[in-house]
């Protein structure tokens, strides 16, 4: 099944419009994927006004990928992508407009594109998430892949629990096994390094897994996905190595508490804010408050990190199709942490689809 890219290309039409621009170049490698399908590492559109404008360039080593992945654009062979759109421009009458994605282009880069569209009288134009937006809500080719990308996600993190978590295997151990198991299942690679953090490693939210060895009693949190098709699981699940003992554990009840508190707000016409408040209140509540440090979570698709974020005050509205993160966390340094986790889909009959519903209790696996 390939994703309608003409009718999303259709759909940042009117932001063209709106600017007045003859010609958009995309650069971000998330917006041309997701505008073309295209997934190779070389690739800039060129959005028209007129949807017979639409070119799609790389170079000779990606030709035939493009031809293949993007049947509905002509694809233009060129290294200079700046060239090709300037030259497109200057031949519309009238003001002649370049649109480019500020968010995407170096400083160096936009100055040098803007003194060779100086000479042929075309008017850079720095625009900002134009494109973004439309990428919060998600099709359904897009939720099947999400769905993928997790199910490989929860089954390498449920095979993990079962056969590697024991005393003496190191975090780096645990997080470059759970990476190859990934691509095992049928994963085209991580979406991100896996984080695997043991004992009072836990109190450092984004750990880096070093040689530590896992001993008894330790409290371990794993934070990690696949990525499948160009999108990202996400998932976080804090466990036990041996009888647990000691204040993490009651701090795990609150934290699972949180987490389910802010599934349950994340429902069509509720804010991002919303959800970060529900959550936040179980913890504030049971005195942690100070100990969660980040935000709850973040929409996550062709990146791990994207909108809309799950933040205090955050005011983006969820509707069904949002795909987005709950992932409430307690750091105690010294101590440890515990972090839990889900990438949820917004439906439009009330519970959101957890895409990544394995349990969440503390587990002595």
């Amino acid at each position: 099944m390939r994703p309608d890219t003409a009718a999303r290309r259709a759909r940042l039409r009117p932001a063209l419009d709106a600017l007045g621009l003859d010609l958009l170049l995309v650069t971000s490698p998330p917006n041309v994927a997701y505008l073309t399908g295209f997934t190779g590492s070389n690739g800039q559109l060129l959005v028209a006004r007129d949807p017979t404008g639409d070119r799609l360039i790389t170079d000779d080593r990606y030709t035939g990928r493009a031809a293949d992945e993007a049947p509905d654009l002509e694809v233009v062979a060129s290294r200079d992508p700046g060239g090709v759109a300037i030259v497109t421009v200057a031949a519309v009458a009238g003001d002649r407009h370049l649109g480019v994605e500020a968010d995407d282009l170096s400083w160096s880069a936009a100055e040098r594109l803007r003194a060779r569209a100086d000479e042929r009288d075309v008017e850079v134009v720095a625009t900002s998430d134009l494109v973004e937006p439309l990428r919060v809500v998600k099709d359904d080719h897009e939720v099947a892949l999400l769905a993928r990308a997790c199910r490989v996600t929860t089954t390498a993190l449920e095979e993990l629990f079962a056969q590697r978590l024991e005393v003496g295997a190191t975090e780096r151990d645990l997080a470059v096994w759970l990476e190859r198991r990934f691509v095992d299942l049928g994963a085209d690679g991580v979406a991100f390094p896996s984080i695997v953090a043991s004992g009072p490693n836990g109190a450092v939210p984004h750990h880096a897994p070093t040689g530590r060895p896992l001993i008894t009693g330790d409290l371990v949190t794993i934070d990690c996905g696949a990525a499948v098709g160009g999108y990202h699981a996400d998932c976080t699940r804090t466990v036990a190595v041996g009888a647990a003992t000691g204040e993490l554990v009651a701090v795990h009840e609150v934290v699972e508490a949180a987490q389910a508190a802010g599934r349950a707000a994340a429902v069509a016409g509720a804010t991002a804010g919303d959800v970060d408040a529900a959550a936040r209140a179980v913890i504030d509540e049971a005195g942690y408050g100070a100990a969660f440090v980040h935000g709850t979570g973040h929409g996550v698709g062709l990146e791990i990190h994207e909108a809309p974020a799950v933040a205090r005050g955050s005011a983006a509205t969820l509707v069904p199709g949002t795909a987005l993160t709950v992932e409430p966390g307690v750091y105690l340094p010294g101590i440890g942490g515990v972090r839990i986790e889900d990438t949820i889909v917004v439906t439009a009959d009330g519970a959101p689809r957890v895409l990544t519903d394995t349990p969440r209790s503390l587990r002595v696996p």
